[in-house]
């Protein structure tokens, strides 16, 4: 969603441009990816043309990286708490053909860790 997030002084214009700045210490690649036009060039910018650059434990870092940045967001905009908690019980889950880390997969088989941490951090708010 296009909720821009705060992040130690720094506003982003996205949860996607926060979480990719997060890949990496230097704060000039950061603002970089902060000033992208779009997630999608946001997340483009560290995964090709800065990837050499990115932190070596990013891979061990990702997941608690996202639930840093979904927490964020939820501290940050009150309309986002209420469509959390608005889902229920329903089980999330990021409809992303194409990525099966984050989401389901092409075949619906995927991890879909974003769906996991949404529930994890909808079942603390209860």
């Amino acid at each position: 969603s296009a909720h821009a997030i705060e992040d130690k002084g720094v506003v982003y214009p996205t949860s996607e441009h926060l979480y990719n700045a997060l890949k990496f210490r230097d704060p000039a690649i950061r603002a970089i990816i902060c000033a992208a036009r779009s997630p999608l060039q946001a997340k483009q910018l560290a995964n090709q043309v800065y990837r050499l650059k990115q932190m070596t434990h990013w891979p061990q870092e990702k997941v608690s990286a996202m639930e840093y940045v979904l927490r964020l967001k939820l501290a940050q905009h009150t309309e986002v708490v209420e469509v959390l908690m608005g889902t229920g019980n329903l089980e999330i889950v990021e409809n992303s053909p194409t990525d099966a880390f984050w989401g389901c997969g092409a075949d619906g088989t995927g991890q879909n860790w974003l769906g996991q941490l949404w529930m994890k951090l909808r079942d603390e708010r209860r």
